[in-house]
């Protein structure tokens, strides 16, 4: 009969240990608080996008497009309305609003599996990536619950009207452009000899 190993280690600390330097393995909560900046954000971007959405529909029909019917803020310039995008940016893919939402939800899942390869551990992409994740979520929602993204902020530029467009998309647009300007001024991996 063989006597049981004995161990000054207590249980699971040993098989817990990603390295041999005898640091404690981070809880499940720490490694949550190493991204606090990108969760902050994504709840503010999808806060403030719920919000400015849900007080147009209350305030306006669906749909609600230019007068007399629309809240002109900068008269010829601003207007709020309540207009429906059942695509994606500027009207593309109309029509196809349940593969944008399985093409977000895989978006969102691609994001977290290369978080590490994103360089989420870092200030700034935790900050570009609360944008984007904010916002995706918001229109996500929008829809799972409407059959379509709302939008409401509406601006003129003379003749020129541009796509409306809303607090969530302000998101995805500025966290995307950040991460671009930040990945371009990273220094390049060398090659390995």
């Amino acid at each position: 009969m063989n006597p049981e190993p004995t161990s000054s280690t207590p249980p699971g600390i040993a098989s817990g240990r990603a390295s041999g330097n005898g640091e404690q393995p981070k809880s499940k909560f720490q490694r949550i608080l190493a991204y606090r900046l990108f969760w902050v954000l994504a709840l503010v971007v999808y806060a403030l996008d719920q919000l400015t959405k849900g007080w147009i529909v209350a305030q306006l029909e669906y749909p609600t497009y230019g007068p007399p019917f629309h809240i002109p803020v900068i008269p010829g310039f601003f207007n709020l309305v309540h207009v429906g995008n059942p695509g994606a940016a500027w009207g593309i893919f109309s029509g196809y609003g349940h593969l944008l939402g399985v093409l977000a939800l895989c978006t969102l899942l691609a994001i977290f599996l290369w978080r590490r390869a994103l360089g989420l551990a870092h200030g700034l992409p935790q900050f570009c990536f609360g944008l984007l994740c904010g916002g995706t979520v918001g229109n996500l929602t929008d829809r799972l619950r409407y059959g379509h993204v709302i939008d409401f902020l509406d601006f003129h530029f003379g003749d020129y009207r541009y796509p409306t467009f809303n607090v969530a998309d302000m998101g995805i647009v500025c966290g995307v452009a950040l991460y671009v300007i930040w990945s371009l001024k990273q220094p390049a991996e060398q090659p390995h000899p």
